[in-house]
């Protein structure tokens, strides 16, 4: 029998052979940024975690494309989780934000994974009810309360050497990366639900940063959600800098959290990648 016969009768026998080696999915939305060259940098970092996610040594065959305006409905489909990258939340921001969140809600609920990096984590007065609901909390297990939120206000300030902490270290979105510093902008006070800044059960601390220096406290700048609907999210506040997608430890987590939500299995070491030049991914600027 020659073997094209016999991957025909397989295929016709077996269709879950044809599904299995289907990569995954990673879907990641940029949205508007207005920030100087050098921070954000929201279409660049989307471009360098694209590259990352399709060359990673220890984790084969995933797929990751990168949109700067609402994705169709076969990216929306096909994604094991979607990426946010942009000024506060970009399904807010983008062209008709109903329509969007009906989108995304529809992937949350089959159960789509979903992150938010940095300020994509952030939700505006305008986005939110008068008591802070919005899907979002659901979704992640928590957000960036815009100082123009009614409820609750988060706080976002440089800070020249700010310590992370891993706060979960058997989980697996901590493999592979240990505690570091940088200079950055890790919001703290981020809001978990109507405790404030207290995790619900379901969310998970992943990273922690003793800030502000002068009044210092465990802050979350780092969490993962389990969800009901088989879901999970995961919300990082860093990086404000683009250079800082450079610190090994950072990017790391970041890539395993999408990993984790795209239901793959995080390697024992956390993803392994090689990055080339930040500049490779056009950036304003790299500074």
């Amino acid at each position: 029998m020659n073997r094209f016969l016999i991957v025909t009768l397989l295929l016709v026998c077996c269709p879950w052979i044809a599904w299995a080696a289907e990569p995954a999915k990673v879907l990641i939305v940029v949205g508007p940024s207005n920030h100087p060259p050098g921070s954000h940098e929201v279409a660049a970092g989307g471009r360098l975690m694209q590259y990352c996610l399709q060359h990673m040594d220890n984790l084969p065959d995933v797929r990751a494309d990168v949109v700067y305006e609402w994705p169709g409905e076969k990216l929306r489909a096909d994604a094991a989780t979607v990426v946010f990258i942009g000024d506060t939340f970009p399904p807010n921001r983008l062209p008709d934000p109903k329509r969007c969140l009906a989108d995304l809600e529809a992937m949350m609920t089959r159960g789509c994974g979903i992150v938010c990096v940095h300020y994509a984590t952030g939700l505006r007065g305008e986005d939110v009810a008068e008591d802070g609901d919005h899907p979002l909390l659901r979704w992640l297990g928590g957000y960036f309360a815009n100082r123009t939120c009614p409820h609750h206000e988060s706080f976002a300030r440089i800070y020249p050497s700010a310590t992370i902490t891993p706060a979960a270290p058997q989980h697996p979105i901590s493999r592979g990366w240990r505690e570091f510093t940088l200079r950055d902008e890790p919001y703290i006070n981020n809001y978990f639900g109507k405790d404030g800044n207290r995790l619900a059960a379901n969310v998970t601390a992943l990273a922690t940063s003793l800030l502000p220096p002068e009044k210092p406290r465990p802050e979350t700048v780092a969490w993962c959600v389990e969800r009901p609907d088989g879901g999970r999210g995961f919300g990082i506040v860093m990086p404000h800098f683009y250079k800082n997608w450079s610190q090994q430890d950072l990017r790391r987590c970041i890539l395993n959290g999408i990993v984790w939500t795209a239901r793959l299995e995080v390697p024992a070491a956390g993803v392994q990648t090689t990055l080339p030049d930040l500049a490779t991914f056009q950036p304003a600027a790299v500074e």
